[in-house]
């Protein structure tokens, strides 16, 4: 494409969108049309010269036209209550059901790999004294020792903040770093297992594996479920990278990436939840049973919100992206 002549073709319309869009205010109908039709057009010249012959001064010059059109075009929105019980009804649960298929293999793998080196670790003695010396290990396990004062070892409401933070940040991670084709995120995934095989095989061994796993089991299912929910729409956002499927690559990422951004804000909130059961509830007085209960309830809850309203959305057509008219216009392509 000859980018002189391409110019030379249609300055006069960019022109005119400019002046239009100047005294946007005081447009009459035909003149309001006009706008529409003159943004459309110069939104496809733009996706052409990027195209077919990128010019870094004239792709900015058209970029900030059609941005300023699209302003007119659409509209300043503005956030509302309206937003905030879509995205928790609807948005949020279709998102994370849409996503099942990739995170609750990831929950499967992972949970049986923390249960594999649990084992290896509480039949290993020498694999044990790699860990710590034998006094350390036996202040870790013995009653009252610092796996069972972890958890009340700070004041309720500091703990559960710490916690919440730390694992926000690790689902946040789980989700941006999918992009790197998902090895990121295999990685942390290890981690959180590894260090959870560790507390079995270690508790295990001294004969207090019931201990642990009244500890973990209260806050622990809803907080592993939600670090899956992250590790498995990471995964699938790195294989999106690889096999778009019908829609091109940059179509494709931009959705799961905007579907993935509003995932780290709703498990965010489950997070919360979590850190509040670990802060609160796994530190407390309440007879182990009654604790597991409360952990137990709280993980029913998150699959029958995610199965039940998700999949009602999901059916309706919400895949957990934004809504259309707030997503950037999509130029024609030939197919």
């Amino acid at each position: 494409m000859d980018l002189d002549v391409f110019v030379s073709a249609h300055r006069a319309e960019w022109d005119r969108l400019d002046a239009l869009l100047r005294r946007r205010r005081r447009l009459n109908g035909a003149e309001a049309d006009e706008l529409v039709t003159l943004y459309q057009r110069t939104a496809t010249h733009l996706s052409v010269i990027q195209s077919s012959a990128p010019d870094p001064q004239l792709t900015g010059r058209l970029s900030q036209l059609v941005a300023r059109a699209r302003s007119a075009v659409t509209g300043t929105r503005r956030a509302s209550w309206h937003d905030v019980t879509r995205f928790l009804a609807h948005g949020f649960p279709a998102a994370v059901y849409r996503a099942r298929h990739w995170w609750i293999p990831t929950a499967l793998l992972s949970t049986a790999v923390a249960a594999l080196l649990g084992w290896w670790i509480g039949t290993h003695p020498e694999v044990q004294s790699s860990i710590a010396a034998p006094a350390e290990l036996r202040e870790l396990t013995r009653p009252g020792g610092e796996y069972e004062t972890y958890y009340s070892s700070n004041p309720a409401a500091s703990f559960a903040a710490q916690v919440w933070t730390n694992n926000a940040q690790a689902a946040a991670m789980c989700l941006v770093l999918g992009i790197f084709l998902g090895l990121p995120v295999l990685w942390i995934l290890f981690l959180n297992m590894l260090n959870l095989g560790v507390g079995m095989g270690l508790m295990a061994s001294a004969g207090r594996l019931d201990v642990f796993l009244g500890l973990v089991l209260p806050h622990g299912l809803l907080e592993l479920t939600a670090v899956f929910v992250a590790a498995g729409t990471g995964l699938r956002l790195g294989w999106t990278l690889i096999d778009p499927g019908p829609r091109t690559r940059r179509t494709a990422l931009a959705e799961e990436g905007r579907a993935a951004l509003g995932m780290a804000i709703g498990l965010a909130l489950i997070l919360f939840v979590s850190g509040a059961i670990e802060g609160f509830v796994t530190p407390s007085g309440l007879p182990t049973w009654a604790r597991i209960g409360i952990g137990i309830a709280a993980e029913l809850a998150f699959l029958v919100y995610v199965y039940v309203l998700g999949g009602r959305a999901v059916r309706a057509g919400d895949t957990g992206d934004l809504e259309a008219p707030e997503r950037s216009a999509a130029v024609p392509t030939a197919a």
